[in-house]
C-alpha cells in the first residue's frame, strides 16, 4: 500500500465526518423551516424525527429537556457531549485533517479549520434567523471542503475521502427516508395533507432535490415519488443508487492505485447489481422500513469491510 494504514483511516474518516455535519446542518435548517413556515407548524414531531434520524433521540431523552426549536437545534449543533452534534463532527474532521495536513490543499484545511471556528466560543444557537444563519455558514464552509477535494490530485487521498462521504450520505438518506415514512407524520393528520406534503417537501429540501424532483416526475408531489428518487434514480447524487454506484467507483479506482482489493469491493459490487434490479413499487409493497433497516445494516457492514480491507484497524 501507497500508504500508511492510519492515514488513510484519517482520510477516510474526514470523508464521513464533513458529510455527517452537512447533513446534520441541512436536516436542522429544514426542521427549523417545517416547524416554522409550513401551513401547521410541526412542533414536538418535527423536532424528534431529527433527533431520531440522527440516532441521537435517547441521548436527547436523557437531558430531561423539551422538545422545542431552542433544545433540540442546541443539542445538534452546539452540544460536543455527544457525537451527533455538528460541532463535535467537526472537531473530529478537523483532527484527523490535522493528521493529515500534508495530504491536503491549503483550500480544503481552511474549509474545515473555519467551519470549526464558526462554534467556537458560542453558547446558543438563538432564535430561529440565528440557527438558520449558523447552519448556512456550515453547509457554505461543507460545500467549500467538498469543491476543494474535487480540485485535489486525483489519488488514495482524495478517493478515500470521497468513499466515506458516500458511505456516510448513504446512511443519511436512508435514515432520513425511513424517519420520515413511519414517524413524522403527527396523529391525526392526514396522508397525503397539507402536513404530510410539507414534510415531503422539506424531506426534498435537505438532499437539495426539489428541483430534481420537478425535472424528473411530472404529476405533482407523491410520496411514492420521493421514495423513488432517493432510492433509486442514479441523476441524484444524495440517493442510495448513486452512493452505492460511487462507492464501487472509487473502490475501483483504490483498487487499481494500492493493489488493494477484496471484501469490501464485493460486498459494494454485490450491492450495486441488486440496486440496478430494485423497483421501487416492489419496495413499498413488500416493506420499505425493512428494506431500508437492511441497507442501513448493510451499510454498515461495507464500512467495516473497507478499514479490513484498508487496515485502518
Amino acid at each position: 500500500m501507497l500508504m500508511l494504514s492510519r492515514t488513510a483511516a484519517a482520510l477516510y474518516w474526514l470523508g464521513r465526518y464533513v458529510e455527517r455535519a452537512d447533513f446534520i446542518a441541512r436536516l436542522v435548517e429544514a426542521t427549523v423551516r417545517l416547524d416554522a413556515l409550513s401551513a401547521r407548524p410541526a412542533g414536538e414531531a418535527a423536532w424528534q424525527s431529527a433527533l431520531a434520524v440522527t440516532d441521537t433521540d435517547e441521548a436527547f431523552a436523557a437531558t430531561g429537556q423539551s422538545y422545542t426549536q431552542s433544545h433540540v437545534a442546541r443539542f445538534l449543533t452546539l452540544d460536543a457531549s455527544h457525537p451527533g452534534s455538528i460541532v463535535r463532527c467537526l472537531e473530529m474532521a478537523r483532527n484527523n485533517a490535522r493528521a493529515v495536513r500534508t495530504a491536503l490543499t491549503r483550500e480544503a484545511w481552511t474549509a474545515i479549520n473555519r467551519a470549526w471556528w464558526l462554534f467556537q466560543n458560542r453558547a446558543s444557537t438563538g432564535g430561529a434567523t440565528q440557527t438558520l444563519n449558523l447552519v448556512e455558514q456550515v453547509k457554505g464552509e461543507t460545500r467549500g471542503f467538498e469543491g476543494s477535494i474535487h480540485r485535489m490530485m486525483r489519488n488514495e487521498a482524495t478517493w478515500l475521502i470521497q468513499l466515506g462521504a458516500a458511505i456516510e450520505r448513504a446512511d443519511n438518506t436512508a435514515r432520513l427516508v425511513d424517519v420520515k415514512y413511519h414517524l413524522l407524520l403527527p396523529e391525526g393528520e392526514a396522508v397525503g395533507g397539507v402536513v404530510d406534503r410539507d414534510q415531503w417537501t422539506t424531506i426534498l429540501q435537505t438532499v437539495s432535490a426539489v428541483t430534481a424532483y420537478r425535472w424528473l416526475y411530472s404529476d405533482g408531489l407523491q410520496p411514492a415519488n420521493v421514495i423513488d428518487l432517493l432510492i433509486s434514480r442514479f441523476e441524484l447524487p444524495r440517493s442510495l443508487a448513486a452512493c452505492v454506484e460511487e462507492a464501487v467507483q472509487l473502490l475501483s479506482q483504490l483498487a487499481r492505485r494500492t493493489g488493494l482489493q477484496g471484501e469490501a469491493d464485493r460486498m459494494a459490487r454485490a450491492r450495486m447489481a441488486r440496486m440496478q434490479k430494485t423497483r421501487t413499487s416492489e419496495v413499498i409493497v413488500s416493506g420499505l422500513h425493512e428494506y431500508l433497516e437492511a441497507f442501513i445494516r448493510e451499510n454498515a457492514m461495507l464500512n467495516a469491510a473497507v478499514a479490513r480491507q484498508f487496515r485502518f484497524i
